[in-house]
């Protein structure tokens, strides 16, 4: 766990730019984002979630600060933030079901309305 914890804390500095030491309060702290199920990865997408919202200056830089970002539940709202789809996906129109057949006659009553239509269209709009 310690060689994790130290791989982790160097791609935080690497990632970031920062030269923060890694202290026994610091160790307790990625040990404890560990414990709660995140993994490097996670870390690494929320780093570059946060750079990217501080680089549109929607974020301040004291979010990538290490004890802003190892607060967990913090954490786990800007790694879910991270990946939330913006858009509602498109919904799959359901396939038309063709209607019962219809008779000569019905086909011929609508196409008639539909003339009717038509022509009550073009009279009021002088057509």
């Amino acid at each position: 766990m310690i060689q994790r914890i130290q791989q982790v804390h160097a791609l935080y500095g690497q990632l970031t730019g920062q030269r923060v030491s890694l202290r026994f309060d610091r160790e307790r702290l990625w040990y404890e984002l560990f414990q709660a199920g995140f993994s490097e990865t996670h870390v690494q997408r929320v780093i570059r979630y946060l750079q990217r919202e501080i680089r549109e200056g929607r974020r301040n830089v004291g979010a990538l600060k290490l004890s802003n970002l190892l607060q967990l539940d913090r954490f786990e709202e800007d790694l879910n933030i991270s990946t939330v789809a913006l858009y509602a996906p498109k919904a799959t129109k359901p396939p038309v079901q063709p209607g019962p057949p219809t008779s000569p006659q019905q086909r011929e009553a609508a196409h008639q309305r539909a003339l009717e239509m038509l022509a009550r269209f073009k009279a009021e709009h002088g057509l």
